[in-house]
């Protein structure tokens, strides 16, 4: 296209900058009057562009709903303070919706509210596993128990609020947050099979109170959840951004940068605000919110990025994409992988280095599964096999977790904890070492002593977890077989 030559001004106009008058798009036709666009092409493009910022806001901020959904199901299942610890005395089972929480490692979590303690103090004991604190935008704030400065020595943190100046008292493991509510997440390990030693040393050492009432603390509250109903994962729906501007209202502006908080605001969500969408806006928000939830699905189940995958030709994901828990490239230097920060919150809690980077003896590592050696999604109604080799690299232990891909938590069927580990009595050994699991509706005709039941009609995946990884996990000398479909015995 040319420009129409003007009166007094006839330079030659390149065509790349200029607007047809008729566009067609995948939003419909967009009419133009020389470059102005009609009222109805305005609606339209004003309107998707809500759409799309909408969707923006979801894949962007899962890790904050994530967050607040935690928070709120604890304070749903009576955790209203800091000094209340929600603990699974007898491991949690399939009853709780946590997102991909393991049935094998004692769970202690409490929500420290920093806007209303002021600095708070943590105290640990000796011999706690992998520990987390992470802000209300599921940041990393610091580790605790073997992968922290205590290093399974246990000791006092003190967990400062945004923007504190005040003075800071020796002798503690010390970090500042970005935001007033932080989640606490401990784990214990099992001994000889049983969750008492880790229950006991947690009711016993763990405290959590404000610096302010160090003299005088007040009296800790262990609210045993194992076996109890309770949902701590975010929507899917239009309420994802109800529960996204309780986080925004409550949190310091500071905690998120204008870019993040201009995109926030145009679709009505601001601090300080009423979050009140009217029809239009909410029936945009509906829609962006089903696209949005499909969009974070495809990121996790269908992830095209070859690197996502622990090895060539193998259906095994990485539990971290792109391997830094900032979700950074290039070792942290390079543009944050905006995907795979969706893929991991969309199924996953707790932000921490230990999970993601080396840490030979010490944290963890992750592989999932979602479909077999063939490439065909895990169907609850057939038969599988996984050959979990000898010498398995975990100082610790190893264990695998089925889930429901609907949750995202622990499949429920007529076993309460769908797992298998090798810290518990019972499991058969091949005489080489190696370990066969088998998954399925119905038990094998080896027994029930390795299998781990399914439901006809629901999909499943599942998580290889090593705590204590060891240099054959990292070095890939060791790897785990594909999970493998065989035919009903």
């Amino acid at each position: 296209m040319s420009s129409a030559a003007t009166p007094n001004f006839n330079t030659p106009i390149p065509a790349k900058i200029m607007t047809p008058d008729r566009v067609s798009t995948r939003i419909g036709t967009l009419e133009f009057f020389d470059g102005m666009p009609s009222d109805a092409t305005a609606a339209l493009v004003q309107d998707h562009l809500i759409f799309l910022r909408a969707v923006e806001v979801f894949l962007s901020t899962i890790p904050a709903a994530s967050l607040e959904a935690v928070r709120a199901g604890l304070a749903e299942f009576g955790a209203t303070l800091s000094s209340q610890v929600v603990i699974f005395d007898e491991l949690m089972d399939s009853n709780s919706l946590f997102l991909t929480g393991n049935t094998d490692t004692v769970y202690a979590l409490a929500v420290l509210n920093l806007e209303h303690d002021g600095p708070t103090v943590v105290e640990i004991p000796p011999g706690c596993g992998p520990g987390t604190v992470d802000d209300a935008w599921f940041r990393f704030v610091i580790d605790m128990g073997a992968p922290g400065p205590d290093r399974g020595q246990g000791g006092k943190y003190l967990i400062l609020p945004p923007g504190y100046d005040g003075e800071v008292p020796e002798g503690y493991f010390t970090a500042t947050s970005t935001s007033y509510i932080n989640v606490m997440v401990l784990r214990g390990f099992l001994v000889e099979g049983k969750p008492d030693a880790a229950s006991r040393m947690f009711r016993d050492g763990v405290k959590v109170y404000p610096l302010s009432a160090s003299q005088d603390p007040p009296a800790m509250e262990f609210l045993n959840a194992s076996g109890r109903v309770f949902n701590t994962i975010h929507a899917n729906n239009v309420e994802f951004y109800d529960e996204l501007h309780t986080v925004i209202d409550r949190e310091p502006v500071e905690m998120i940068d204008p870019e993040v908080r201009g995109l926030l605001a145009a679709i009505g969500i601001r601090k300080g605000y009423p979050f009140n969408p009217d029809s239009a806006l909410k029936a945009t928000l509906i829609d962006a919110a089903a696209v949005a939830n499909a969009t974070a699905r495809a990121a996790f189940f269908q992830t095209p990025v070859a690197d996502n995958y622990l090895y060539e030709g193998s259906q095994w994901k990485r539990g971290f994409f792109g391997g830094d828990y900032r979700f950074l490239m290039q070792g942290g230097g390079g543009e944050r992988n905006l995907d795979a920060r969706t893929a991991f919150f969309y199924m996953a809690t707790v932000n921490t280095p230990a999970m993601a980077m080396k840490m030979v003896g010490r944290g963890s590592q992750y592989a999932i599964a979602d479909r077999d050696s063939s490439g065909v999604y895990l169907d609850g109604a057939k038969d599988y096999r996984l050959h979990v080799p000898a010498d398995a690299p975990a100082k610790d232990f190893w264990s695998v977790v089925v889930y429901d891909p609907q949750t995202r938590s622990e499949l429920q069927t007529g076993q309460p904890f769908p797992s298998k580990n090798n810290s518990k009595p019972g499991l058969a050994v091949n005489p080489d070492g190696s370990v066969d699991l088998f998954f399925g509706p119905n038990p094998p005709e080896a027994g029930e002593a390795n299998w781990i039941q399914t439901v006809p009609g629901k999909g499943w995946f599942t998580i290889l977890r090593l705590y204590g990884p060891l240099d054959p996990w990292f070095d890939q000398t060791w790897r785990p077989g594909e999970v493998v479909h065989i035919e009903a015995s």
